[in-house]
């Protein structure tokens, strides 16, 4: 697998702070954090279906979704002019549930100005330690 050049490390560690801010909205049920984050047009892809912003934001109405998570062996690389995707695996749980689970995240970023806003998102559920 080839390694990450510079100048993706350095993209990367300037993605990872804004998937953070998702994580942790859904962490704190902060559905304003969650909405600062993502694009007016933005697309999620889940194992369940697509999700615009307004469902994403809106899963939060009742509070925190997540007790928790991690994001480890994260990526990224840069899509052209002002648009980048970070990838990652994140372990997390749910409130909802009892056990960890595990996936792949891929995510769209697009620059404005000094920040970066998130467009698009898709899940791929990881197979657990256990189950390999």
């Amino acid at each position: 697998m080839p390694s990450d050049t510079s100048a993706d490390t350095l993209l990367t560690q300037t993605l990872l702070p804004c998937e953070t801010a998702v994580w942790e909205a859904l962490v704190k049920g902060d559905a304003a954090q969650d909405a600062a984050a993502l694009d007016e047009t933005f697309l999620g892809v889940y194992p369940d279906g697509f999700a615009t912003k307004h469902e994403h934001v809106a899963q939060l109405a009742n509070g925190p979704t997540i007790r928790w998570f991690s994001i480890t062996d994260a990526r990224s690389m840069a899509l052209g002019q002002g648009f980048a995707l970070l990838s990652y695996l994140a372990i997390y749980q749910r409130v909802t549930r009892e056990t960890p689970e595990q996936m792949f995240v891929s995510s769209i970023w697009r620059r404005e100005g000094d920040t970066w806003i998130g467009v698009f998102s898709q899940d791929t559920p990881a197979q657990s330690p256990a189950a390999t």
